[in-house]
């Protein structure tokens, strides 16, 4: 119990390589990959969830020992501890892929995750969370991934630019999103393998990064606002290769 409430905290998931899912539909998602390494639940929740978690090995917790393992406002007193996937670039390059998103640099939780989300939907192949990122075992980054962190590959790269030189090597097209490109997104090919970068809002790609993309490319804008939030733009831009696959 004690180890699982360290995993709250980046350092202790580091360390233990190890996360928390938190509810019935984390859970059951990280079981169907295998990775639940033990359950805690109040006794009320192993009731009304016992038909998922089936045979599994449940520790009974009380409602106040749940409360500290959870990082929700009103916890549903059900918490996997789970091991979590070792995922490499150079795995994920190895396999050809078509369709990989790169946020680059991008601190809310919210926004990778739902990042996340969006490109399993659209079926790319990996997410590669450069830079400076947030983690993305994170439990509000889980949550906003609605589970899609279980069915994607998804793995932290800190140095961006060597992420991104690595997959330009490997053959893929990158495309930067960037306010001032000369490219709309409209006349871009997508026909190809290809890597989406997208940046902060506030800020948008780091130079450096940007400059090892192979075209740079605007979502044309028609209405007064001057710039999309980055899991908006991750939407349009990885439906736009879905489109085209």
């Amino acid at each position: 119990m004690a180890a699982a409430v360290k995993l709250h905290r980046h350092t202790g998931r580091r360390r233990a390589a190890r996360f928390l899912a938190e509810g019935p539909n984390l859970v059951e998602a990280a079981m169907r990959r295998g990775l639940v390494h033990e359950v805690f639940a109040t006794e009320s929740a192993a009731e009304r969830f016992a038909a998922l978690l089936g045979s599994a090995s449940v520790h009974l917790v009380s409602d106040k020992a749940a409360k500290a393992l959870s990082d929700t406002v009103t916890p549903v007193g059900l918490v996997a501890v789970c091991t979590m996937p070792e995922v490499a670039l150079e795995d994920i390059l190895s396999r050809d892929p078509t369709l990989i998103a790169v946020p680059v640099g991008v601190s809310e939780p919210g926004n990778a995750g739902t990042i996340i989300r969006v490109a399993d939907a659209m079926g790319a192949d990996a997410v590669v969370l450069a830079g400076d990122s947030v983690d993305p075992y994170n439990g509000k980054c889980l949550r906003a991934s609605a589970g899609s962190i279980f069915n994607i590959p998804v793995l932290s790269a800190p140095d961006a630019a060597a992420a991104v030189a690595a997959i330009r090597d490997a053959g893929l097209q990158v495309l930067a999103t960037t306010l001032d490109a000369a490219v709309s997104l409209e006349d871009v090919a997508l026909d190809a393998p290809t890597a989406w970068l997208f940046g902060p809002e506030a800020h948008g790609l780091p130079s450096e990064v940007a400059a090892l993309a192979t075209t740079r490319v605007r979502i044309p804008m028609a209405g007064g606002a001057e710039s999309l939030n980055v899991a908006t733009a991750a939407a349009i831009c990885l439906y736009q290769s879905f489109r085209s696959k």
